[in-house]
């Protein structure tokens, strides 16, 4: 399997083979358009499609897609429960459900129990594995401080020191947990999706599917006319 890098060309002919083609084509620039969708998505990495042999005999089951871990723009934001990778890799966080979700999202708060929740109120998980829970909650959130290891420290102005409160944990892909110091605090991560890329490839499966679509009309058109002449006979 490998990504496709332009238009398709189906030879042979056939109304099976169009209708193939054409469900594919549609199927890719499906793919295309989630793309376009995600690009003011923070943290949304594009999806390349992959195409596998004899596509032009099993159509859209032939479709598959890779997904490009490439480092999106950071920009920054200066909020200090926002925080960007800098390097490949995801933050975790823990559904309702109890299941395990990978994210470069970083947009974080803290509820009133001191835990580090997403925006969607998922809770975000440490380096152990365990979700994050706040010694206390901090009067002004600019005393968090989160070093590029992932290290999260309160400062404590009687001290003057900084009170522990977990390790933000990143992980690649499969799980394992990345040791790199990627964390930035007070970015967030753009998409790494190009969008004139996207529209040019776009454009050359639309004008693909048109092609397919005429050769489809030219044959069933044949047929039709075969059938009327039989029906003559």
């Amino acid at each position: 399997m490998k990504p496709i890098a332009g238009a398709i060309n189906f030879e042979g002919g056939g109304i099976a083979q169009s209708i193939n083609a054409m469900q594919l084509e549609m199927n890719i620039m499906g793919i295309f358009s989630e793309n376009v969708l995600g690009f003011d998505k923070v943290g949304y990495q594009k999806k390349e499609a992959v195409i596998s042999s004899f596509a032009e005999y099993i159509g859209s089951n032939a479709l598959s897609y890779n997904v490009d871990n490439q480092v999106g723009r950071l920009s920054m934001t200066e909020r200090p429960l926002d925080l960007a990778l800098s390097e490949k890799g995801y933050f975790q966080v823990l559904n309702n459900d109890g299941s395990i979700e990978l994210t470069r999202d970083g947009r974080f708060k803290l509820n009133k129990d001191g835990e580090l929740l997403t925006q969607t109120d998922q809770k975000v998980l440490s380096s152990g594995g365990a979700p994050i829970v706040f010694p206390r909650v901090p009067e002004k959130l600019e005393s968090i401080k989160i070093g590029l290891d992932g290290k999260i420290g309160i400062f404590d102005d009687e001290t003057r020191g900084l009170v522990p409160a977990g390790t933000i944990g990143v992980v690649s892909d499969d799980g394992t947990l990345v040791s790199e110091n990627c964390v930035r605090q007070g970015y967030v991560e753009n998409s790494n999706v190009a969008l004139e890329k996207e529209y040019i490839e776009m454009s050359n499966y639309k004008r693909s599917f048109e092609m397919n679509a005429r050769m489809f009309r030219l044959q069933n058109s044949r047929l039709s006319n075969a059938i009327q002449t039989l029906g003559r006979v």
